[in-house]
């Protein structure tokens, strides 16, 4: 430990990653202090991933429990299902208090300091914080920058956080309105039109790219499309923006053609919720005084090891981990960027693997993938000279999933055509986001499909969806 400093990192922001990196400092020895001026776990445990799957996992029960024709088949019938918006509502901030409590207990149980109060950099190695009652400065042999990110708002959409939102209003589910538009068919979108059709609400989705789901693999999206939005009470608007959304009752909301923006009908609805991405959090950070400028897209701009870069050189003893950096926004992402940094100050010189690290959409069923999409990974190969292979397997002919009476669903491998090492796997369909981490796996040891194809799964499991992908690929 240094003497010349009040610490030996500090770190701006209490978030997933910030967290992360704390528990890694401190394992590594290193007297840490971690900065947070709003909640503590930031956007994933308060406005994101936690509460969201509380209530995806409430609401996914009622479809459950009233999709009669799915019981039927396994023998099962009911009365009428009843729920309790409240109740719903109240297990997904309970969930939020205790997660948000441990999170807490763990940094003090270990001696990290929480200060709380507005962090910026105020110099080389130095941090204000700013609180109700002043401002002090602290040293720090080395600073991780850790501030997040928040909800994109397009121009034109005015949000009043009741009746036009944001996700971070939408997790609390302080209503549940008979009509609501969902403008954005990302991840964000997706799992909020599965808890709003599951509880009985309308929904009308606005996408402004040309296809829905855009982020997706094609196959998977295609699938995924016609099981989550055609099969539900979801209107689609495909190629068309909201070029203005005015808050009220009713919300007013203009609709324009997105490549000649020429008006094409206004909605009137109950609700809009608006779920266009999320933006960094990355201003008023004091980056100026240290010679940082952000990237156009406001990014703070990091190597492979997390330290910042001011016009491409390493700015000594400051990193940025998470949303800030936009690498990769995710919660997960944001947690082993935080493990690469601390691993970095302490001399071992370790980079993140983004092309194994996996991501999921939490809607009934679920989407999963990890690596390149077909695309991308055709990109990559007419640039390195390598042909590029697809393999596909079906949970209609999955024993497990047949048991369950949930036989939607596909698992989609890429791989080399020469080698058969895996580039990319997608997977849509039930527990999805449990099975991807095999493949997650597979691809951060770049392993080739010839391998894979030999090892051998529990029968009868869903995981034999990735067995039976597989072995198609050695097939063909």
């Amino acid at each position: 430990m240094s003497h010349e400093f009040d610490y030996d990192l500090v770190i701006v922001g209490a978030g997933v990653g910030g967290h992360g990196a704390a528990l890694h400092a401190v394992s590594c020895g290193l007297k840490t202090a971690i900065i947070e001026a709003a909640d503590m776990g930031g956007t994933c445990v308060n406005r994101g991933c936690i509460p969201s799957k509380a209530l995806l996992a409430a609401s996914g029960r009622v479809r459950e429990l009233r999709d009669a024709h799915h019981l039927k088949s396994l023998g099962i019938q009911l009365g009428s299902v009843e729920f309790d918006r409240e109740a719903i509502a109240n297990h997904a901030n309970n969930l939020v208090s205790k997660i948000q409590g441990d999170l807490t207990n763990s940094l003090k149980r270990l001696g990290v300091d929480i200060i709380r109060g507005w962090g910026k950099i105020a110099g080389t190695q130095k941090v204000s914080v700013t609180t109700d009652s002043g401002e002090k400065t602290i040293t720090a042999k080395d600073i991780i920058l850790s501030p997040g990110s928040v909800p994109f708002v397009p121009p034109g959409i005015e949000v009043d956080g009741k009746t036009v939102f944001t996700s971070d209003q939408g997790v609390k589910l302080e209503s549940l309105p008979d009509w609501v538009a969902i403008v954005g068919s990302g991840y964000i979108g997706l799992e909020f039109s599965d808890v709003y059709s599951a509880l009985g609400s309308e929904i009308t989705m606005i996408e402004a790219l040309d296809q829905l789901m855009p982020g997706f693999d094609r196959d998977i999206a295609k699938l995924a499309e016609r099981v989550l939005i055609t099969g539900r009470d979801i209107e689609t608007h495909v190629g068309i923006y909201a070029k203005k959304v005015t808050p009220g009752s009713p919300v007013v909301i203009e609709l324009a053609n997105f490549k000649t923006k020429e008006d094409v009908e206004v909605l009137e609805v109950d609700a809009c919720l608006v779920a266009t991405g999320r933006i960094p959090a990355t201003q008023n950070l004091g980056l100026e005084s240290v010679g940082v400028e952000l990237d156009r897209r406001n990014f703070i701009p990091v190597n492979d090891s997390m330290a910042v870069l001011s016009a491409g050189e390493v700015v000594p003893h400051l990193w940025a981990i998470g949303d800030a950096n936009g690498k990769m926004m995710l919660a997960h992402a944001a947690s082993a960027q935080g493990i690469i940094a601390v691993e970095n100050i302490c001399g071992r010189h370790k980079e993140v693997d983004y092309h194994s690290i996996p991501a999921a959409a939490f809607t009934h069923p679920e989407i999963s993938y990890v690596g390149m999409t077909e695309g991308a990974a055709k990109e990559k190969g007419s640039a390195e000279g390598f042909e590029v292979a697809t393999a596909k397997s079906y949970f209609k002919g999955n024993s497990k999933a047949l048991a369950e009476g949930e036989a939607d669903g596909m698992a989609k491998v890429i791989y080399r055509k020469d080698t058969g090492v895996v580039l990319g796997v997608h997977i849509f369909g039930i527990h999805a986001s449990d099975l991807i981490h095999e493949a997650s796996a597979a691809i951060a040891n770049r392993q080739s499909v010839h391998t894979l194809a030999h090892l051998v799964h529990a029968h009868p499991t869903l995981s034999e969806v990735l067995d039976e992908a597989y072995k198609r690929a050695i097939a063909s």
